[in-house]
């Protein structure tokens, strides 16, 4: 009964109408099939005086072959979506027809007529029933592809053909209705140079491929995400299609393919800047991180800042004890409340607005908190506000510094991580030389406690823990460059210029700067915390060198505004030209990690540290910035200045 409820309720009904089609079109390709068989056996005489005969013993036969196409549900697929799979379960159920048909007739005893090859006559109907219903899955197919185009379907070419290529046009074939259409490939690989694959031609990466595109009035490149990198490093492919206005999609910049799972197109999105800038993938030990600060008290300073932030992001997802999170910045640290609370409710978290040059308060926290790894990202870091304060960039950067390191060797800090920068290397501005000296200062505290001359020397620091026992706190520095599209940097500003139709203004057509993507650089100070041992100042390579004018083009270029210029204005005070990670009296050690390497500094004793920056201070509160800035000079006689007032004294 409840066969016939089956039968009655689906396959009687009008949705089962296109696999009856289906089943109907193959049985057809099959009585053909039998038939032209047997032409090609015995001959047209005998077919046309045994028409009729022939025709009934093929349409006995039909009941095995739907057995077969029953078991492989090749009635089952959508033509135009037809697969390799789709093909090769057609293949299986002709040849299960085939061999139950010869296999009945053989044990009934039906036979055709007197001589009659059987075997000749099953084979080639194997062979022609397989070829019919190929041909009419992949022709159907073909014409779905290259007539059914709505008018909002895009003409698009695909970078990379092995390499994630073939399973972005499969998965651009599968869209209902057509969102996009294929019209060629490009590769690297010579190999693949004009060969044709899913019926289009593969062209080379070069900057003429841009002409078959306009040709073809493909106004899209999506681009394999194994092989962002290499599309990245293609400067003239790159100039070529954003000049031309050629959208580019790829993978956002934060996410990964592992070439195994499934890909869809919808994973790509339109680049921005960010997806252009050549840089190498970054790969740190996530396991030794997470074992490192899993159920662990830590204390991130400049918590709503740009790198601060994202470290937030990046250690709640770590599970530690607990996270207490410091910025001056009210509205954003608001904004790092709100997450906390949207995305870690249960992850106890402080959000404290508060200065870290505030000894009191920071005292405070440290005393109520007792964090055993400190995050110090807190730092005034624009280049000519701080060459119009410098008493601001003292009181901050330099002594800001030094509460927070004093306190992590009071309350047993485990690790306290600085995050430097490479204005700090032979610096040419008050920022730089700001964390250059906290660089010193952490460095020779560092060295002070391995070498067990630990001990309180003046009124204003401890160097013990609280409760009277040896320090313990390791100090370790990093240094790395820009990171794209924090808070004040040139590609938001870009950005905004455009959108007012310009000018983008540069400050030197010859500018260079290195760049990395902020999730990245705070991977790295991760990765450094967890291998540092204490004293290192790591040194991030930044990959290659981007020229801002170049940014800067070729950000208008892909926003397809018009008549946007670029305006040179001139070195701002205390600018260079290129930033350096090392110093000429620098040399860098390797780590295990290739990105990551140890500079070999000149080290300070620690009083002479300490004296100095006591003196800084001090000489801070009288707000004279000619006094204050040649104090810098002294501690680092490195420092000299460029396009600044304060050249005058160096």
């Amino acid at each position: 009964m409840k066969v016939w409820n089956k039968v009655f309720s689906w396959y009687l009904s009008r949705n089962a109408l296109p696999y009856w089609c289906i089943l109907a079109v193959d049985c057809l390709s099959i009585l053909v099939a039998g038939m032209l068989a047997i032409y090609l056996s015995m001959g047209g005489e005998a077919l046309v005086a045994n028409f009729w005969h022939f025709m009934f013993v093929w349409a006995c036969s039909l009941p095995m072959f739907c057995i077969g196409m029953r078991y492989f549900h090749t009635y089952a697929g959508i033509f135009r979506y037809s697969s390799f799979a789709d093909l090769l379960r057609v293949t299986c159920a002709v040849f299960v027809g085939i061999v139950l048909t010869a296999v009945v007739y053989y044990f009934v005893g039906i036979h055709f007529i007197a001589g009659f090859p059987k075997f000749r006559v099953f084979f080639i109907t194997f062979l022609l029933a397989m070829f019919f219903m190929w041909c009419i899955r992949i022709g159907v197919k073909y014409l779905y592809d290259t007539a059914v185009k709505d008018q909002a379907t895009q003409n698009v070419y695909i970078f990379g053909v092995q390499e994630g290529g073939i399973a972005l046009a499969k998965s651009m074939r599968n869209d209902n209705p057509r969102q996009y259409m294929v019209k060629g490939f490009i590769s690297n690989k010579a190999e693949y140079i004009d060969r044709f694959i899913l019926g289009v031609r593969v062209h080379k990466a070069n900057e003429t491929v841009v002409n078959a595109m306009q040709s073809s009035q493909a106004n899209m490149l999506f681009v394999s995400p194994l092989l962002s990198e290499a599309f990245r490093e293609n400067d003239k492919l790159v100039n070529a299609l954003t000049k031309a206005g050629i959208k580019i999609m790829m993978l956002p910049a934060a996410e990964t393919w592992d070439g195994k799972s499934s890909l869809q197109h919808s994973r790509l999105h339109e680049v921005d800047i960010e997806d252009l800038l050549p840089r190498d993938k970054i790969e740190v030990d996530l396991n030794a991180i997470g074992k490192l600060l899993y159920n662990k008290r830590i204390l991130i300073t400049g918590a709503a800042g740009s790198i601060g932030s994202e470290m937030v992001h990046q250690i709640a997802s770590f599970k530690p004890a607990e996270l207490v999170l410091v910025d001056q910045a009210e509205t954003p640290m608001h904004k790092v409340r709100l997450f906390m609370e949207r995305n870690y409710p249960t992850l106890k978290s402080w959000t404290i607005v508060g200065s870290i040059s505030n000894p009191t308060q920071m005292e405070q926290i440290f005393k109520l908190h007792r964090p055993e790894y400190v995050f110090h990202a807190a730092a005034y870091k624009h280049v000519p506000m701080m060459e119009d304060n410098p008493a601001m960039a003292i009181q901050n950067n330099t002594y800001g510094t030094r509460v927070i390191a004093d306190l992590a060797v009071k309350y047993g800090t485990r690790k306290f991580v600085m995050i430097s920068t490479d204005k700090a290397v032979n610096p040419t501005n008050v920022m730089g030389c700001s964390k250059r000296i906290s660089e010193i200062y952490c460095q020779s505290l560092d060295r002070a406690i391995q070498q067990q001359r630990v001990h309180s020397t003046s009124s204003s620091i401890i160097l013990k823990q609280i409760d009277g026992s040896p320090a313990v706190t390791q100090f370790i520095t990093t240094r790395f460059g820009n990171v794209l599209g924090s808070n004040g940097s040139v590609i938001p500003i870009f950005r905004e210029q455009i959108r007012r139709g310009g000018p983008v203004t540069v400050t030197d057509p010859d500018i260079i700067r290195f760049f990395m993507l902020i999730p990245e650089a705070c991977q790295l100070v991760l990765e450094a915390g967890t291998m540092g041992k204490g004293g290192e100042i790591f040194v991030f390579d930044m990959g290659k060198p981007v020229r801002i004018a170049e940014l800067a083009q070729r950000m208008i270029d892909l926003s397809g505004a018009k008549n946007v210029e670029i305006r040179y204005t001139g070195l701002r005070d205390g600018e260079k030209l290129y930033e350096e990670v090392l110093n000429d009296n620098e040399h860098a050690k390797p780590t295990m990690h290739p990105k990551i390497k140890v500079a070999s500094v000149r080290e300070y004793p620690y009083e002479l540290a300490l004296k100095n920056e006591e003196e800084l201070y001090q000489l801070s509160f009288t707000y004279d910035d000619m006094k204050i800035v040649a104090k810098m000079k002294e501690i680092v006689p490195e420092y000299k200045s460029h396009h600044s007032r304060y050249e005058a004294l160096d």
